[in-house]
């Protein structure tokens, strides 16, 4: 994949930015039963998106610090379909996993606003994924949040 230029950067970083405040805006005034009833099959609840979410992008910023001020670390996966099951994910209680992504989304903007050009190809390892640099984990991470977006739509279309 080719390497981004500063203004396709910015726009991705942008996208980092105004996730926590899209997010916030389609579970706003959801009741606990559209929060946490499973209207798809195979699908998580909203709920469980936006723990997830919370979850992935806190995983993402420690491996970006890890990149940042390692040399070719290993970076750890995890089972998110594990994780979602655990009782504070399965939860109707999102409003600390949005307040959590309003911070967390702030320090990663200023993280990645920070990087030098240099700085963007650093790299780590990820075992099931391969190498991974920090422009990766930029535009992985600005879909990611949105992809999980579109998934609550969806599942609350499938309600209706």
């Amino acid at each position: 994949m080719s390497q981004l230029d500063t203004e396709q950067r910015r726009a991705l970083i942008d996208r980092i930015a105004q996730l926590p405040a899209s997010l916030e805006a389609v579970v706003r005034g959801l009741s606990p039963a559209e929060l946490t009833t499973r209207h798809l099959p195979g699908e998580w609840s909203v709920a469980q998106n936006v723990h997830h979410v919370a979850d992935s992008h806190m995983n993402s910023f420690i491996r970006c610090k890890l990149i940042a001020t390692e040399d070719h670390p290993t970076l750890r996966p995890y089972d998110q379909d594990r994780w979602a099951a655990l009782p504070d994910t399965d939860n109707p209680a999102i409003a600390l996993s949005l307040q959590l992504l309003r911070g967390l989304h702030a320090r990663w903007v200023i993280f990645f606003e920070s990087l030098s050009d240099a700085d963007w190809v650093r790299a780590g390892l990820h075992p099931d994924i391969g190498i991974v640099t920090l422009e990766d984990q930029l535009r992985s991470y600005a879909a990611h949040g949105e992809g999980h977006i579109d998934q609550i739509q969806r599942t609350l279309a499938a309600k209706r």
